[in-house]
Parts: C-alpha cells; structure tokens; sequence
C-alpha cells in the first residue's frame, strides 16, 4: 500500500512550498511507527476529537495515507542514497587500475613513436590536464592515437586489442563517474521528496496531537498518547 499511497499523494508532495518543507527530527522509522500508532488512538477516539473541531477526513482519516507514502518516499530515497555510495565504491576500486593503463599507454606511445614527431605531440597534447575527467578522455584518445600508430605499435610487438579495451574502458569508467558523481545523497531529489513527504505527514501528525492534548488535556494517562514517546 505505501506505493499507492505514495503515487497518490505525489502531486500533493511536489506542491508543498519550499519553505514550508521540513526536514525530519528524529528517525523517520521512528516517527512513522508513532504516526501509524496516533492513527489507531486517534480511531479510538474519532467521536471527541470531531466534536472539538477536527477535521477527520483531511488528518485523522488521512494520516495513515500521509505515513504510507513518506513510508516509500524514504524507499526511494536510501534506495538512490545506496546506488551512488556503491558507485563511488565501485570507482575507488577500478580508478586506479584506469589511471595505470593510461599512463602506462602514454609510456609505451612515447616509446613506440619517438620516430614520429607528429603522433609524439599528439601524446603531448594529451598528457595535458588532470583529474578524473581528463583520464577517461586520455583513454578515448589514445585508443584513437594509437589507430593512427599502428605501424609503430605493431613494431614493438604491442597488442592492438588494448587500444579497444582502453575505448571500452573510457566508457565505462565515464557511466561509473557520472553515476559516482551524481547528485549528492543529501542534496537529490529522492531526498527532496522524502522530506515532502514528512512535510505532508508531519501536519496531520501535529494537527491531531494538538487537538488530542486540548481534549485529554485532563486525563493524565490518556493525553500522553497523544505526545512523542521518543522525543520524552
């Protein structure tokens, strides 16, 4: 059901003014086992919390609506949280085996065309620059270089199958730096929605807490169901 709840209420989401959205405060696992237990103490007691004014069908009838698809939306959100984290593991490990082929390429293109002035400062040219982005171009543009030597290459015995791993390699290694270097976990719009979505819950929460604590506000043990056991 958190799906449908979810696909629901997302043009809800998606027009909740950004500076009304509120991030959470306390774990969202947390809140939303006290979210669902409010809505089944707030059923118990539909009949007293009406007759002092609360709307049932936008909070009390709703609420379990608005857990369901913060219930999703926080899915969503470590799902995209993990696939970039797994990324950035996956590019420490292969980077540095990347940056190995290239500079080991370079050495043997310098070696292999030290006759040829022309194809020399093309290596020049692509020595040039640094960062992650400026390796995987290098590997693109030496598969394509060393098309251009291949007479020099086959010389030295080098294996031609390399310059299309190195192609290969490039693209790779661009998907996996894009997917690395997407938007950060904190900043996404999975993120952006989880926290819609608490935004949304949050007001039928506190709507009836409020009403819950003016109704109980004499009944000692009653009302403090209507309070965050995590936040006493």
């Amino acid at each position: 059901m958190s799906k449908e709840n979810f696909e629901t209420k997302l043009p809800i989401l998606e027009a909740v003014p950004s500076d009304e959205i509120r991030i959470p405060d306390l774990p969202v696992d947390v809140y939303l086992q006290e979210a669902e237990n409010l809505g089944v103490i707030a059923e118990e007691d539909k009949n007293a919390l009406v007759a002092s004014g609360l709307d049932w069908k936008v909070y009390g009838e709703d609420l379990p609506v608005r857990a369901g698809a913060l219930r999703h939306a926080q899915s969503l959100w470590v799902k995209n949280r993990y696939t970039q984290e797994e990324a950035q593991k996956e590019w420490n490990e292969r980077s540095p085996g990347a940056y190995e082929e290239r500079d080991d390429l370079m050495a043997t293109f310098r070696f292999a065309f030290r006759n040829r002035p022309d194809l020399l400062g093309r290596v020049r040219e692509v020595a040039d620059g640094s960062g992650h982005h400026d390796m995987i171009q290098d590997l693109s543009d030496l598969a394509a270089l060393g098309t251009a030597g291949a007479a020099e290459l086959n010389a030295i015995h080098f294996d031609a199958g390399r310059l299309t791993q190195a192609a290969e390699l490039a693209n790779e290694m661009a998907t996996l730096l894009a997917r690395a270097n997407g938007e950060r976990a904190d900043d996404s719009e999975a993120k952006l929605i989880r926290d819609r979505a608490y935004t949304h819950l949050k007001a039928a929460v506190d709507e009836v807490r409020v009403t819950g604590r003016y109704v109980f506000r004499k009944d000692k043990d009653r009302v403090k169901a209507y309070g965050s056991q995590y936040k006493r």
